[in-house]
């Protein structure tokens, strides 16, 4: 391969793993964004986060497979990048955490809601069970013992 085609290869790579850096921070901005919202209740700024969040990781994954093909054609640049590329695989790793942190947050707040839900309903929480077309079934505290 030419030294032309090899440096342009070389840059190609290190563009790609730097978009890769800068979505992996706007990654995580949203993922805090996402939080805020989660914490506000704020429907409209958890929308907007979510589907911010969303298109980052169709970026990455597309960025992703642009990196290892382009790390197979030059892998002198791919060994020059590994600092770079490991310093994104941490922040990948934060943002993991703050996503399954937010995660957590929506699970006590459905279970706050299906409780609350419940007390509404008279439905027993505990009872609910999964019919044959994966419907939720409750059972009603309250039953009619007798008809006339």
């Amino acid at each position: 391969m030419n030294t032309a085609l090899q440096a342009e290869l070389d840059q190609a790579l290190t563009a790609t793993v730097e978009e890769m850096r800068l979505a992996v921070e706007q990654l995580s901005d949203a993922l805090q964004d996402e939080r805020t919202a989660l914490e506000a209740a704020d429907v409209e700024s958890l929308n907007r986060a979510g589907a911010g969040k969303q298109a980052l990781m169709l970026r990455l994954e597309h960025l992703d497979g642009e990196r290892v093909q382009l790390s197979q054609s030059a892998p002198e640049a791919s060994r020059a990048l590994a600092p770079l590329w490991q310093q994104v695989l941490q922040s990948l790793r934060a943002c993991q955490q703050l996503n399954q942190r937010n995660g957590y947050l929506v699970g006590v707040r459905l279970q706050q809601v299906r409780k609350a839900l419940a007390v509404l309903t008279g439905n027993d929480l505990e009872a609910s069970v999964y019919g044959r077309a994966g419907e939720l079934r409750t059972s009603l505290r309250s039953h009619t013992l007798a008809e006339a």
